[in-house]
């Protein structure tokens, strides 16, 4: 088989390629997704240096679990993208572990901060823990769509471009755990 035979196909044919090991395949697979898996770490975390790093990290976790791909369960795009969503939030949380060690090594923990902002910073990292909350109660298609839209900053086309769906699709998943999410959280305020 020559690389042009594999570049015609689809990309649940080249993903059966990749799981057995076809660096050929992995090439293209990467030409294909690693655009769109960028563009997620970058709009994620806002940094090229960190994004091209999550990036570089996603497609080594995904040639090492290559064989987990389950076709079944969503198409290769959307596997993909979650692998890159998920590395990204470790990356988050990595700087900011970093960045809370760089501070106190420094010694600005010790400086004293007014009670109303500590009252309000308490306020909020309670509604961000119901929050949380609320949203890993959602199904994964319908959580994943509203984490891009708001945590990664997607339009709902830019989402359904992604994920190889329908607009009305994307729109209607986030409809739907948003109203979900609502009423969890009125149910917790009441």
């Amino acid at each position: 088989m020559t690389s042009q035979d594999i570049t015609r196909y689809a990309d649940e044919e080249l993903m059966q390629l990749v799981q057995e090991g076809d660096p050929r395949a992995f090439e293209l697979f990467y030409d294909r997704h690693g655009g769109a898996a960028f563009s997620l770490a970058y709009r994620m975390v806002g940094n090229r240096v960190t994004a091209e790093d999550v990036t570089q990290e996603a497609f080594l976790s995904i040639w090492r679990s290559r064989r987990r791909y389950e076709r079944e369960r969503g198409s290769v795009r959307t596997w993909v993208l979650g692998i890159v969503h998920h590395r990204t939030i470790d990356a988050l949380r990595r700087n900011l572990v970093h960045d809370r060690r760089r501070t106190s090594a420094e010694g600005l923990e010790e400086r004293e901060q007014a009670p109303e902002l500590t009252d309000v910073e308490v306020v909020r990292r309670d509604e961000a823990r119901t929050v949380r909350g609320a949203l890993e109660t959602l199904p994964t298609e319908q959580c994943h769509v509203i984490e891009l839209a708001y945590f990664g900053g997607f339009t709902h086309t830019e989402i359904a471009d992604m994920l190889e769906m329908p607009v009305g699709t994307v729109k209607g998943r986030m409809r739907l755990g948003l109203d979900k999410m609502r009423r969890a959280l009125d149910g917790k305020a009441a």
